[in-house]
């Protein structure tokens, strides 16, 4: 594939009025999001990159308040939007809309359904499957300065100028090889709200270490985590700028009621002390003297597997390696270790356990299982 070397920038009112009216006749948009999060808790949208067959474009949202005109057609549900790794992308979307466009196409996900390592990177599979390689110099670009050098716009524009080949590429051998609906699962996962709407009772469930923990330590674990998860997102600032995931954790392991056993956590600084203490040692008394069954929920307390479950768990993965490999797929496309450990724990909602993977591997998996029980 030849590399051509245009692209539209568009940082006017009148010149994204003009450019959607293009980008209307596609009936698929490659998109890409470049932002800047370091210092914050929500994205900031520094630039947005637009492709169809015949165009790139860099769309300037610093310069563009109103992005309504684009944005009426991200969410039309004639066209198809066209990702890789959308996760970020699609959460800023969320944040702009409230909600997630529909359909999508994340090529990162349809990759390893023919047999590509599971999330292989962009460049990687533009030059495996399209031939061109790509300049990555500008990968940690500030994308908050103005004025954007050329040389930056173009490695932007390069991110959708190829998606759309790539998207069409992948399609076209899914469909030969009949998987083409492989994707519709994966693909609908990406428009559940709950991945991109943190809750604050949730966020427990993303400090590692409360698996660990159960009882009153959980409950302070999830109060602290929920308290933490809203100041963040009230002060826009990253979660472990006000306090880091350890120093939760080993709050809610000690369990101190006073300030003073509160300053024997180990890494804990004066300002956390400062700012958060009081309100710390209320939320541990407060959990303290509540019934477990009214707190939130709790997630089972983490046992270490048995010599049995970990030669039961090695047996499962020569079954879902022998699987792959009958499907020219990588293990992991099927289940990671993870979910078969998840699985042997009773843990039913995994998607080894659905549509297509469970008619190639999963059967077998539950039955090897269930053979082993009786």
């Amino acid at each position: 594939m030849t590399r051509p070397n245009d692209f539209i920038y568009v940082d006017t009112a009148s010149q994204l009025q003009e450019i959607c009216i293009k980008l209307a006749q596609s009936d698929w948009l490659a998109l890409d999001t470049e932002f800047i999060r370091e210092r914050t808790y929500h994205p900031k949208l520094c630039l947005l990159q637009v492709g169809t067959a015949d165009l790139a474009v860099c769309i300037d949202p610093l310069a563009l308040p109103d992005l309504t005109p684009l944005l009426e057609l991200i969410y039309s549900p004639q066209i198809t939007k066209i990702f890789h790794a959308s996760h970020q992308d699609l959460e800023i979307f969320f944040l702009l809309q409230g909600k997630i466009p529909s359909p999508i196409f994340d090529t990162q996900l349809a990759a390893p359904l023919l047999g590509h390592p599971s999330q292989a990177a962009y460049g990687t599979l533009v030059d495996t499957l399209l031939g061109v390689q790509l300049d990555k110099s500008h990968a940690r670009t500030d994308w908050s300065k103005r004025p954007l050098s050329r040389q930056q716009l173009e490695y932007a524009a390069d991110d959708v100028r190829y998606l759309g080949p790539l998207h069409l590429k992948l399609k076209d051998e899914l469909k030969k090889r009949g998987r083409l609906d492989w994707t519709e699962d994966d693909f609908t996962a990406l428009g559940k709200l709950s991945r991109y709407n943190n809750l604050p009772e949730n966020a427990w469930q993303r400090i590692k270490s409360a698996r660990h923990l159960n009882g009153k330590k959980l409950a302070i674990l999830q109060a602290l985590a929920a308290w933490r998860e809203t100041t963040a997102q009230k002060k826009n600032l990253p979660r472990s700028w006000l306090i880091k995931d350890e120093i939760l954790t080993d709050i809610a392991r000690t369990m101190p009621t006073t300030i003073n056993k509160l300053k024997t956590i180990p890494n804990i600084s004066e300002s956390n002390l400062s700012h958060y203490g009081k309100t710390i040692i209320d939320m541990v008394n407060t959990s303290l003297n509540t019934k477990l069954n009214d707190t939130a929920p709790a997630s089972p307390h983490y046992t270490e597997l048995t010599p049995q479950q970990k030669s039961l768990i090695a047996s499962l993965m020569k079954i879902l390696s022998a699987c792959a490999q009958d499907n020219d797929l990588q293990p992991s496309t099927l289940a990671s270790r993870k979910e078969i450990e998840q699985l042997i724990r009773g843990n039913q909602d995994i998607n080894l356990l659905k549509g297509w993977r469970y008619d190639i591997a999963g059967k077998k998996i539950v039955a090897a299982i269930n053979e082993k029980n009786t």
